[in-house]
């Protein structure tokens, strides 16, 4: 009840006030199973970002991407040029070869800048395509974890370091060489080194956030005794024999990625992980002999002495 002047009677103030209630506690409710939490009265949004991987990654691959629409609306001779300039040719350094007076003709700068260059041109969409898919997959991890400089500078020396390969070994061969194949190869060779192991993406007891990313990489002497990363590298030689076999051409162009480039920057890969990491890395024993005195040290050092050893204790009097 309430009178005139529109006060109510307390027994009706108090189911009202419950009805106030039940109704925010079905607000909450309603947007918590939104993916909403509240706090107060502010709202926040828990949901994960639909897109999620390192700007220097994206970055790449949009470039990649950017060139590759740009070539497609080029003539043919045009696009021949891009070739002559920006690809991987071993003839460019062969004074012998046919072609090296044409190649020649283009400055001496190709032969410096076609080690980076060759990286960034891609023989069809397939390749772009493979090589995008493999790079968000393994250079995102190596980006997580090496940082954006770090990044960037691994990719380009092991690029280098799968087209001097490739020079070695097919030195004076007119054939372009084009694609970041290389340095994916390497992100693989650095990725091998940590996501399997304890704590790392793909370890069963793992963080669900980047820190998973700045697990200590084994020595490689252990990481090779790892079933996964066995099966790993058999998988990966495997694939690239395999392609080494069928000629490594791709399939309607005239370029081709070589599998021996692929061979040279994992190893580069492999050799240059341990100079750019910046995770401290787990410490083996060199010999049974050291891990006994670890744990020796360890023992004299122990709590009955707080951890002084015999450095911490009084000598008796004679």
């Amino acid at each position: 009840m309430s009178d005139r002047r529109g006060i109510q009677h307390p027994a009706c103030q108090g189911r009202s006030r419950a009805r106030l209630a039940n109704a925010s506690a079905s607000r909450e409710h309603c947007l918590g199973g939104r993916g909403f939490q509240t706090i107060g009265a502010q709202v926040t949004d828990r949901r994960e970002p639909i897109f999620n991987a390192p700007a220097a990654v994206v970055t790449l691959i949009v470039l990649f991407t950017a060139i590759h629409i740009g070539r497609s609306f080029l003539p043919e001779e045009a696009d021949l040029e891009v070739l002559l300039r920006f690809a991987f040719i071993p003839a460019r350094y062969d004074e012998a070869s046919q072609y090296f007076s044409e190649l020649a003709s283009f400055g001496a700068g190709p032969k410096i800048w076609t080690f980076l260059s060759y990286a960034f041109l891609h023989g069809g969409w397939t390749h772009l395509l493979v090589n995008s898919i493999c790079m968000l997959a393994f250079g995102s991890a190596v980006a997580w974890r090496f940082g954006t400089g770090r990044f960037l500078l691994f990719s380009g020396l092991t690029a280098a370091a799968g087209a001097a390969t490739h020079l070695a070994l097919h030195f004076g061969q007119p054939t372009p060489v084009v694609g970041a194949s290389a340095a994916i190869s390497a992100h693989m060779a650095a990725a091998m080194r940590f996501v399997f192991q304890a704590g790392g993406p793909l370890s069963a007891l793992r963080s669900h956030d980047r820190a998973a990313f700045s697990a200590p990489a084994e020595p490689i002497g252990k990481a090779l005794r790892r079933p996964q990363i066995i099966g790993f590298l058999a998988a990966w030689f495997g694939a690239n024999l395999l392609f080494g076999l069928s000629g490594g051409a791709l399939t309607g162009d005239d370029a081709n990625v070589a599998w021996e480039a692929h061979i040279g920057g994992f190893l580069a890969g492999l050799l240059l992980f341990p100079l750019l990491d910046p995770t401290p890395r787990e410490r083996e024993p060199s010999a049974p002999e050291d891990a006994w005195a670890e744990t020796l040290r360890q023992d004299v050092a122990g709590p009955h002495d707080g951890g002084r050893g015999d450095r911490g204790r009084s000598t008796p009097d004679n």
